[in-house]
């Protein structure tokens, strides 16, 4: 059986946000487990995609609310910071696909020199590497924290570099989220449509005279 207009503009609405809701939890666990690993704290793009992640999870909670009960108030404020979110998600997710590496090492590089030699130590036993970037640039900061490693991997032939293991995790995180934020960027404009046009419509269950 076919729904009427009012029906699968409420279905749809719900499931959109419904979407929106699994794709700001996907962003936030994400980003937390970048920055919680200890990959990309010092990018901090990240932590305006956790941002991203947490409005899009909040308003998409209060557009399931306003959906259900058709309440124009909530519709209304519902479609404005949407498209807000949409607006911040786009140039957010541009910006984390734009990113090369060689900016990623520079600021990896900025991160590590403000680092004291304890957090070094913690930071290279936990994802068992030496050092940072070993060339020319930072050879004698390199030759620094191989003097002072303590890393499972010392005890090995050879230890791969703390800069190429972060670079490999904050590639790909940079990558998911960039990809994940942009493509679902395009459908919160489908959404402050499909609010808009839901707002517009008249309730079968309201009053037959009342308006909108």
């Amino acid at each position: 059986m076919v729904c009427g207009g009012f029906t699968c503009s409420k279905n749809a609405l719900c499931s959109l946000n419904v979407v929106y809701m699994l794709v700001g939890l996907l962003l936030i666990v994400v980003a937390a487990w970048g920055k919680g690993f200890g990959i990309v704290s010092s990018i901090h793009i990240i932590g305006g995609v956790i941002a991203v992640g947490f409005f899009l999870l909040l308003i998409a909670i209060v557009g399931l609310i306003g959906a259900v009960h058709h309440h124009q108030v909530m519709l209304f404020f519902y479609m404005v910071i949407l498209f807000i979110v949409f607006l911040f998600q786009f140039g957010v997710s541009c910006s984390c696909l734009a990113m090369n590496q060689g900016q990623q090492e520079k600021l990896l590089g900025s991160s590590w020199r403000m680092m004291s030699n304890d957090t070094r130590i913690s930071l290279e036993k936990k994802l068992d590497c030496c050092g940072l970037f070993n060339n020319t640039q930072n050879q004698a900061v390199f030759v620094s924290d191989l003097s002072l490693c303590d890393s499972p991997c010392t005890k090995k032939s050879h230890c791969l570099t703390c800069g190429e293991k972060m670079l490999q995790h904050s590639s790909e995180a940079l990558k998911i989220l960039g990809g994940v934020g942009l493509f679902f960027s395009f459908t919160e404009i489908l959404g402050v449509w499909l609010a808009m046009r839901y707002r517009n419509q008249k309730d079968p269950r309201a009053n037959p005279s009342a308006f909108l």
